[in-house]
């Protein structure tokens, strides 16, 4: 909390910040601040206006699906899922058992592609590339 806030949440400390100021000043923040009052209020009025319609079209389309005889997981078994990006495997080897393993060359080095690595003393652009 800043310290003019400080200042304006504590009645004391706000007194002593206004002895200074003319009966005119104190009236003219007084007037600023009841205009902010309002706007905050109204601000607050209209948001709760908007959650409430929101609030009652969720309920219309509740009792809407209860007409139908409908409940949300007959919803969620049509939701279409975005199907997953893959990544072309750009790298391979083969293992000593004759197993081929490929990796696209993202993220974290798979423990056989380190292995390889490090036994041939090779780095990543070293490896055979897929075609």
């Amino acid at each position: 909390m800043s310290d003019f806030i400080k200042t304006l949440m504590r009645k004391n400390s706000l007194r002593k910040q206004c002895q200074e100021l003319s009966v005119g000043d104190v009236e003219k923040v007084l007037s600023d601040l009841t205009d902010i009052l309002a706007e905050r209020k109204e601000d607050e009025a209209i948001k709760a206006a908007e959650e409430n319609k929101r609030i009652e079209k969720i309920e219309q389309i509740r009792l809407a699906m209860k007409e139908a005889g409908l409940d949300i997981s007959d919803l969620s078994e049509l939701a279409e899922v975005a199907p997953k990006k893959t990544v072309k495997a750009k790298y391979y080897i083969v293992d000593a058992e004759g197993e081929r393993h490929e990796w696209s060359g993202r993220g974290r080095t798979p423990v056989v592609f380190a292995e390889y690595m490090q036994q041939r003393g090779i780095s990543k652009d070293q490896l055979p590339s897929v075609d």
